[in-house]
Order: C-alpha cells, then structure tokens, then sequence
C-alpha cells in the first residue's frame, strides 16, 4: 500500500470505537500528500467533519506562543536568557531551599523552569479553572513553590503561559494581541483566537470509551478537569498553555513556517534541536524550544518534533525528510497520546 491507503487504513479501523472524528493532512517539502476530514464533529447531530472545522486546541496553543516568543528574539525585542523578572517584576517564586528561583525565558521554552501543572482550583490552566484576570491568573502561578531549581530538571507544566505573559508586556496588550502581530496574522491562522470564529464549525469533544463518551460542562478525565463552554468566556485569562482554538490547517501554516523561513535559521536550528541535554524526560525523548525530539527509532524517526493537545491532537516536524503532519481530532484522550498518534505516525513514515 502507498501512503495514502496506510492513512486511510488507520483512520477507518480508529473512527466510531476509537475517535468520533479527525482531520489529518501530511504535507512533504511543503506540498500537501495528504488531506482528510473523517466521522463526525457532532455525534449525536450527525455533523460530517469538515476540514474547515474549529477544534479546541489545547497545548498545541504552546508552539504558537513559543513561536511567537522566538520571532521576538530574532526581532531583537527579547533574549533568551533575559530574567521573567525583567517584564513581570511580580512573578517570583521560590524554589524548594525558599530562594527565588530565577527564571529565565529559555527555562519557559524547556519546561525547564521548575514550573508544574499545580494548583488546580488555585489559577487557570487553560482547560478549565477560576475566572480571574490575565495578571491575576500569572500572580497566582508565581505562589507556587518552583519544583526544582530552573535548568536542573524537566517538567512539564505552566511555563508557556508565563511565558505569554512576557510577550504581552513586552508589546503592551493583551496574548492575543501580540500572537496576531507576529504569528497568526502574518501567517493568516483567521480561526486561531482565544475565542471561536464560527461556532457552527466547532467540534464537540469526546472522551476515550468505548464508545467515547460525549462532553459536556465542566468535567474530569483521569486527572485533568475540562471546560467545554470555557472557549466561549471572554473572561477567561488567555492562556499561552492551553486557551486557543482553530484548524488543522491553520496548524499546518504555522509548523510549515516554522519548518521553513519563518525564523532564522540559526533560531529555526535550535527550536528543532535538543535544548535540555541529558535531563530526563518520562518518555525518554529530549525536548527544544516548540515539542519533543525523538532520540531512538520508532513510528515517529529520530530527530522528528512532535507534541499535542489533550483535547486530542497531535503534531510532527519530520526535518530530515521535510515531513509535516497534523492530526486534530475531538476525541481525547486518544487522539494526542494514544495508539492512533502512533499508527498514523507509522503509516506515514512507512
């Protein structure tokens, strides 16, 4: 079988048991190889999928913001070893000795800042929480106690939303208005906002069965509490982490972007390579400035870039091959971190 009937293949034995609904586009050395919208964005209405359609976006609202941040650093407008304390003076939380941490931006990037997913209940994440202004919501991340000392340890957390406080007081406004003036505008991402452009294309979101269950409300999954109205709340504080929504294709202009001339090439080098040497990641991977790096040969090759959403998407940056795929589906968990992100990777890469 060529590309597209492994594609295929594994989309169809995933629909109705395993995801409700997805779309999967694959480009290589920027040409589309690959383009589907399958199942259903509503279930229960009988909505086809569309490739129009809008998805909640999750942590795939993180390469964005990092994307966004690394523009910056090419413009001039940051460094990456500038303190957070230089543009937000308040955030300064303290390690497990009780010092100040001293953070820098590059530890924001890393997830290597001591920065964790605590506190629910206490700030926003993004999937759900209090609604509280954005310099509040950051005032409250920063009374966390740091869980190591920054640079020393890996852990994946709120640092991307920190970061996305950096880059709004850096430009004066709000998140959103600095990711329009340097990422999405320019890249024309028109439906990747903190908010839904057209709810008609929204999809509802699912939750991992069988069958996978629909959502609704505020909800628990595992561990992680969701929102599904929470895209509709202008009060919500943007969330550099978690709190945008948009297509699969308005994903694929950013990592083709980010593949090609959107950085420099030093800059674009460095986010696609290791930027935390042998610390120790759970899955084995390292990590750079936008997702994982895959060190050890799989469905995904090594030196790929790959990270996803928890509402259910996944992404890859394949440099060696000039390989790009998207994968957004609205059925979480399975769609970001389950057996499908890998069978897709697999029918790929061949």
């Amino acid at each position: 079988m060529g590309l597209v009937q492994r594609v295929d293949s594994a989309i169809d034995a995933a629909l109705g048991g395993r995801i409700v609904g997805c779309v999967v586009l694959v480009q290589r050395g920027g040409a589309p190889v690959y383009v589907r919208a399958a199942g259903l964005a509503d279930r229960e209405a009988g909505r086809a999928m569309g490739q129009d359609a809008i998805f909640r976006l999750a942590s795939v609202t993180k390469p964005i913001v990092a994307a966004c941040a690394l523009r910056m650093v090419d413009l001039g407008l940051l460094g990456l070893d500038d303190p957070v304390t230089r543009y937000l003076p308040y955030f300064r939380p303290v390690g497990p000795d009780g010092r100040e941490g001293g953070i820098l931006v590059r530890h924001l990037l890393t997830h290597t800042s001591g920065l964790g997913y605590g506190g629910v209940g206490v700030y926003s994440r993004g999937l759900s929480g209090p609604l509280l202004g954005f310099e509040e919501n950051l005032r409250a991340m920063g009374q966390e106690t740091l869980l190591f000392t920054p640079g020393t340890a890996w852990e994946y957390g709120v640092s991307i939303d920190v970061l996305g406080g950096v880059l709004a007081a850096i430009h004066g406004s709000d998140l959103a208005g600095v990711l329009a003036k340097y990422v999405t505008g320019p890249l024309g991402m028109v439906d990747t906002l903190f908010g839904v452009r057209d709810a008609a294309r929204l999809a509802v979101p699912y939750c991992d069965g069988p069958p996978p269950l629909r959502m609704e409300g505020e909800m628990t999954v595992g561990d992680t509490p969701f929102s599904v109205g929470r895209i509709f709340e202008p009060r919500a504080p943007q969330s550099g982490g978690a709190g945008m929504a948009g297509t699969a294709g308005d994903v694929m202009r950013l990592l083709e972007a980010l593949r090609g001339e959107f950085l420099s090439p030093g800059m674009r080098d460095a986010a696609m390579g290791n930027q935390i040497g042998g610390l120790a990641r759970p899955d084995g991977k390292r990590f750079g400035y936008l997702g994982a790096i895959t060190v050890e040969g799989g469905a995904i090759p090594v030196g790929a870039v790959d990270w996803g959403g928890a509402w259910g998407h996944n992404w890859i940056v394949d440099p060696a091959s000039g390989t790009v795929i998207v994968v957004c589906t609205n059925t979480l968990f399975e769609g970001c971190n389950g057996p499908f992100r890998e069978e897709v990777a697999s029918a790929v890469f061949g």
